[in-house]
């Protein structure tokens, strides 16, 4: 996994993998798996950032400390809730549902040697395409939703007064001290790779037989494992 890992990022980053038929298929996953879905989950990332800000909202002002009821609507909303979120719905969606064809094309691409020649453009044409679409709409997800999130702290806070701007935007520069924002970013580029990278490595792995009735998709417990451990040293690294 890791080794597929490394090979995928060094092929993502590389002019040379994007002639102009594999730029178009990679355009294509990217729409499929971004700009298809984008409106409906900013909707739904919406109402369910709604609810959960009002409630803390809520909470705080009845225990008297609203003037930690948008820090904490930050640091657990947009920090930790949202990232996760996109990973998963993008994993449930995309992640898992690699074409089997695809996979038996590309079986045995990974020796335990760097793959060479036509193994790299078997992978190049198999694999890459959808390791780009599904890493870029982990990101994209992720970036809207916590800009939406933002917005609707501020309204749901300060109304729609301009008045509010100045302590607003100190309290989420508080919340994104430097450091506080490259765990962030670094953490959902890590879910982004995950979600794109896991799926893949586990399609190229050879299944013993009858594995084909079963009905949970390749590397299905080892990507939300690698979820949760990544989530889990985010919050360690942060909090402790």
């Amino acid at each position: 996994m890791l080794h597929f890992g490394a090979v995928a990022v060094v092929l993502m980053l590389s002019p040379s993998s994007y002639d102009r038929a594999r730029r178009t298929r990679t355009a294509h996953h990217i729409y499929a798996t971004t700009w298809q879905v984008l409106p409906w989950f900013t909707v739904l990332a919406a109402l369910l950032s709604l609810v959960l800000i009002r409630i803390v909202v809520v909470t705080a002002v009845s225990y008297g400390l609203s003037q930690y009821a948008l820090e904490m609507v930050v640091r657990v909303l947009v920090l930790e809730l949202i990232p996760l979120s996109a990973a998963l719905f993008v994993t449930l969606r995309a992640g898992l549902a690699f074409n089997a064809g695809a996979a038996q094309s590309t079986h045995g691409l990974l020796p335990t040697t760097p793959p060479r020649g036509v193994s790299l453009e078997r992978l190049r044409d198999g694999l890459l395409a959808q390791v780009t679409g599904n890493t870029f709409s982990v990101l994209a997800l992720a970036l809207v939703s916590s800009i939406v999130a933002l917005l609707l702290a501020y309204v749901l806070v300060y109304g729609f007064s301009p008045w509010g701007l100045p302590g607003y935007t100190r309290t989420v520069g508080r919340v994104f001290e430097p450091i506080v924002a490259f765990g962030f970013a670094l953490k959902t580029v890590l879910f982004a790779l995950a979600v794109a990278v896991v799926p893949a490595a586990a399609s190229l792995e050879p299944r013993p037989q009858g594995a084909g009735a079963s009905t949970v998709q390749p590397g299905a417990v080892r990507l939300f494992l690698v979820l949760l451990l990544i989530e889990a040293a985010s919050l360690t690294l942060r909090y402790f």
